[in-house]
């Protein structure tokens, strides 16, 4: 891996962070003087779902309207003042979000902007220690006359602080990073949930980082799938011997089950409380609507345009009579589950097994998650690009080859949203040409996926 000249003119740490805070203000700014005068938008619907499950959380009405209704509720009665988030339509997030952003009723509406915002500028600074302190160190240069470039420590580091600037102006320079969180995601808030995970990880801190994991599983459950590749590391490093059993001990041992215990038991305790004050909704609405969830709507996943023409027939409780049980098999919402998670936890079953290689683990658990998953909208890319600096330095890859896998991914997305268009604003009939351009989805980022593993250097 070479190192950029010492005298390179790219901006320090502190002047990308201070662009970077600068930028997020400016635009949520903007998106407020927008707002007020645009018919269209600039902040994003799901950030006035949260404001309102928000409100309704401060605002319990009388009576049993809008109130929490959890076992608690029966032991101390009206006086748990407590209103439910549940009562807003579409809100199928934590209540712990809900809470998060209470202060966008009593002190501003863009409150949630700004900690969104934050969570993104954190969420940098992380990638920029990490790079600085475990991903860097752990590459070993090679070149040709190892005396002629021989450095102190103080160049060293310098050279690496400056590197590590350069990966952490991918996250957050990144436009898709910055306008999806000043339009009112709440993305960087699981992000910024999953770096402390792996910071917490690759520091060697693995019962901060199971009690992290526990979190980040609550907030939103796809992070479940990094527990595979934790596990693999933990039990790799207790020194079990080689063939079936041992490999088989490496999984299941008394590390790995400590790490398991710990992580289900942090995210029972936060289901068990939101259980215990907002009851049945919040199990439903956070967890069981996302198993059987259907989404006929356009989106990049390979399952929207059967989904499309099969609703609401899809719904178990509309199933047509004398369907066949495969018919009934390949129509069930759970049937997607298992080239995703056999995916998932596969990848992360085959690479995680050395502490430096966590980061690429994880990324491709993620992208092929993301990839399958039944429903996949552009906010999921984050799920992956978040990891993407961390694995950059990383890869041997040409920048011939870097042009076209992004030029790929770009164009991949360009050609599907022009599709949508015709469909979203113009109404045209281009259900199976969208679903096609989502195919095509498919094969490009299974291609780009393996140039990045063949270009991992571990």
């Amino acid at each position: 891996m070479s190192f950029p000249p010492a005298q390179s003119p790219f901006p320090s740490f502190r002047i990308i962070l201070l662009i970077s805070i600068l930028l997020r203000v400016l635009l949520i700014l903007y998106s407020e003087w927008h707002d007020a005068r645009s018919l269209v938008k600039y902040t994003d619907v799901d950030y006035r779902v949260f404001s309102d499950a928000a409100q309704f959380i401060l605002h319990p009405g009388p009576g049993d309207a809008n109130r929490a209704q959890g076992p608690l509720k029966d032991i101390f009665g009206y006086s748990l003042e407590f209103g439910n988030p549940y009562t807003r339509e579409t809100y199928r997030y934590t209540p712990l979000l809900a809470l998060l952003l209470t202060p966008n009723d009593w002190l501003h509406p863009s409150f949630g902007k700004y900690l969104f915002a934050l969570c993104d500028i954190i969420n940098g600074v992380l990638i920029y220690k990490l790079l600085v302190s475990e991903i860097l160190p752990s590459i070993r240069r090679k070149e040709p006359n190892p005396q002629k470039f021989i450095l102190s420590p103080r160049n060293i580091l310098k050279r690496r602080q400056k590197l590590a600037t350069i990966y952490a102006a991918v996250h957050l320079l990144n436009p898709l990073v910055f306008s999806i969180s000043t339009r009112g995601s709440s993305e960087s808030v699981l992000s910024l949930f999953v770096l402390a995970t792996l910071y917490a990880a690759l520091k060697g801190r693995w019962n901060a980082a199971a009690v992290l994991l526990g979190l980040s599983t609550h907030w939103k459950i796809y992070p479940v799938i990094y527990g595979v590749s934790c596990l693999g590391i933990i039990g790799a490093s207790s020194g079990y011997g080689g063939g079936l059993k041992g490999y088989l001990r490496t999984l299941v041992n008394a590390r790995t089950v400590g790490f398991g215990v710990i992580s289900a038991g942090t995210f029972m305790l936060l289901g068990v409380g939101c259980y215990a004050i907002w009851g049945y909704p919040f199990l439903y609405e956070s967890y069981l609507y996302h198993l059987h969830r259907l989404d006929h709507r356009h989106n990049f996943s390979p399952y929207f345009y059967l989904t499309y023409l099969t609703y609401p027939s899809f719904s178990e409780l509309a199933v047509p009579e004398g369907i066949t049980l495969w018919s009934r098999i390949l129509r069930s919402p759970l049937t997607s589950f298992v080239p995703q998670m056999s995916l998932a936890l596969g990848t992360g079953l085959l690479f995680g097994r050395k502490k430096e290689d966590l980061v690429f683990a994880w990324f491709i658990q993620t992208v092929v998650f993301v990839v399958f998953n039944k429903v996949c909208t552009s906010q999921y890319f984050l799920w992956y690009l978040l990891l993407l600096p961390l694995l950059l330095p990383k890869l041997s890859v040409s920048w011939t080859r870097t042009i076209a896998y992004l030029g790929v991914w770009l164009g991949m997305q360009a050609l599907w949203l022009s599709e949508a268009y015709k469909l979203e604003f113009l109404g045209q009939n281009v259900f199976f040409g969208l679903w096609i351009r989502g195919l095509v989805y498919v094969v490009g980022n299974c291609w780009i996926l393996a140039g990045i593993m063949d270009a991992y250097q571990n």
